[in-house]
């Protein structure tokens, strides 16, 4: 499937509606460059969910948890991994998988080994010759999106 959107409110709402579709065990990859809007589409994922409070990346942690909503969230952020699944192990990385939550993963493809084959894939592509603020998100089933 692919969705267009034109603000970061577009993404956000796209990230609404995954979070209210979401169920326990989910696990959602996703990718995109710097400042494609993973973050943004995490932000509206967790209010689906009816999580309350603020959403941030968690670049420099690996890995957020949010509690308070109808499933917890756990947020990983891989953009600084680099060893792979071995630190996905160090990590923990299946007891989240998992869990009784639901998982987020910005930047799976660089751990893609530890990345289940029931997992989402989730493409945020910019394209600055249709606006600024545009983007593509294509969601697939398989990581076959380059």
């Amino acid at each position: 499937m692919i969705c267009e959107s034109y603000s970061a409110s577009d993404t956000e709402n796209l990230g609404f509606i995954l979070g209210q579709e979401a169920k326990k065990g989910d696990i959602f990859c996703l990718r995109g460059d710097l400042g494609a809007g993973k973050t943004v589409l995490a932000q509206g994922f967790a209010k689906g969910l009816g999580y309350a409070h603020r959403v941030t990346s968690p670049t420099f942690t690996l890995m957020n948890e949010y509690i308070g909503g109808r499933l917890p969230i756990y947020h990983f952020d891989l953009y600084r991994l680099e060893g792979g699944e071995t630190d996905m192990e160090s990590i923990g990385y299946e007891d989240y998988f998992y869990g009784n939550g639901v998982a987020l993963v910005e930047w799976a493809e660089l751990a893609q080994d530890a990345i289940p084959p029931h997992a989402i894939w989730i493409k945020i592509t910019q394209d600055m010759q249709n606006d600024i603020d545009y983007r593509e998100i294509t969601i697939s089933d398989e990581d076959t999106i380059n």
